[in-house]
């Protein structure tokens, strides 16, 4: 089985992203304003990054996306390799991000 992810990016006339439109095997489009993409290459083991943003994306929407992908990532390696205390490191720095760009409420922690 197969699945298949289509990412379209519309470019102004400086070639910076305009438009990100994705569309998964469901067919439902997407639109994103951003998006982070990584692959470990499997013989060089080095990482290859897509990072593209639109070129209307605010600040605090850059913050969003950043927030968000540190836990979702402290949520993945943690799936992946067990290792809790690592883990837990990671969501308290995403934790520490979110209060220092105001994402996160302080007294909501509590």
């Amino acid at each position: 089985m197969k699945n298949t992810i289509k990412i379209e990016i519309e470019l102004n006339e400086n070639k910076i992203p305009k438009n990100i439109k994705w569309l998964g095997s469901d067919g439902k489009e997407q639109d994103a304003k951003g998006m982070l993409l990584s692959f470990l290459d499997r013989n060089s083991k080095d990482t290859m990054k897509l990072d593209l943003w639109t070129e209307d994306l605010q600040v605090g929407e850059m913050d969003q996306l950043i927030y968000f992908t540190l836990r979702s990532l402290a949520d993945t390696y943690i799936s992946a390799t067990g290792n809790k205390e690592l883990a837990e490191q990671m969501q308290q720095f995403a934790q520490h991000f979110g209060l220092a760009t105001e994402i996160l409420n302080p007294e909501s922690l509590n």
